[in-house]
């Protein structure tokens, strides 16, 4: 399952005026990406942000997992209109349901540019997710990560030393973090935690 970051900060284009809106160059990313992915492996999207009755409850299942959703992932999030907060911690907890993660082994890659800002603790999420799953991992995709300025509304940030409290849910689960911030360090990240762990090495191993 894909966790795609619809926040209001997506539309923005942070400290350089040159570059394009982060939600531009995520789409260019998954235009490149999931093709070659859906090809070889079910793919869902769940989005987080816009839609909700508040700025912390929109979060959507957009396409359910399923065999050859390239199409439908990547017009669900050209359709998508950024707003609302970043409710990292509720998001990932609804696509591991989606997942069935108790019963059955899955993967959520989490697409974000930010921290929890409406009091998830997604550290104590991926504990509960690792101690209760069949085996779920989730890998974290910062994309030009900048501090927010609802990060107080964070429980676990404080003291937090790393880019964004969401790696807590990698660590815990056995999944990756990687930091991007151009289009194709986004399509290599999301080849290397969405994609067939085989084409994963196969790519590792070609890039050198």
């Amino acid at each position: 399952m894909l966790v795609f970051d619809g926040s209001a900060s997506m539309a923005e284009v942070a400290y350089d005026i040159t570059e394009a809106p982060r939600i531009e160059e995520a789409r260019a990313a998954l235009r490149r990406a999931l093709p070659g992915i859906a090809a070889v492996r079910d793919v869902g999207l769940l989005t987080y942000g816009p839609g909700g009755a508040d700025s912390c409850t929109g979060i959507a299942l957009r396409v359910p997992p399923g065999p050859r959703t390239a199409g439908a992932v990547i017009a669900a999030v050209e359709a998508l209109e950024p707003g609302g907060l970043t409710p990292l911690a509720a998001s990932v907890e609804r696509a591991a349901e989606a997942l069935d993660y108790r019963a059955r082994p899955g993967v959520v890659v989490l697409v974000t540019d930010g921290d929890e800002t409406c009091g998830g603790r997604p550290c104590a999420l991926g504990a509960r997710l690792a101690a209760t799953g069949a085996d779920l991992q989730v890998h974290v995709i910062g994309f030009r990560i900048v501090d927010d300025i609802f990060r107080w509304n964070s429980p676990e940030a404080e003291g937090y030393a790393g880019p964004t409290v969401a790696k807590c849910l990698a660590d815990a689960t056995g999944g990756l973090y990687v930091s991007t911030r151009t289009v194709d360090e986004l399509v290599r990240a999301l080849e290397r935690t969405l994609g067939c762990p085989v084409i994963g090495a196969v790519e590792a191993r070609r890039r050198g």
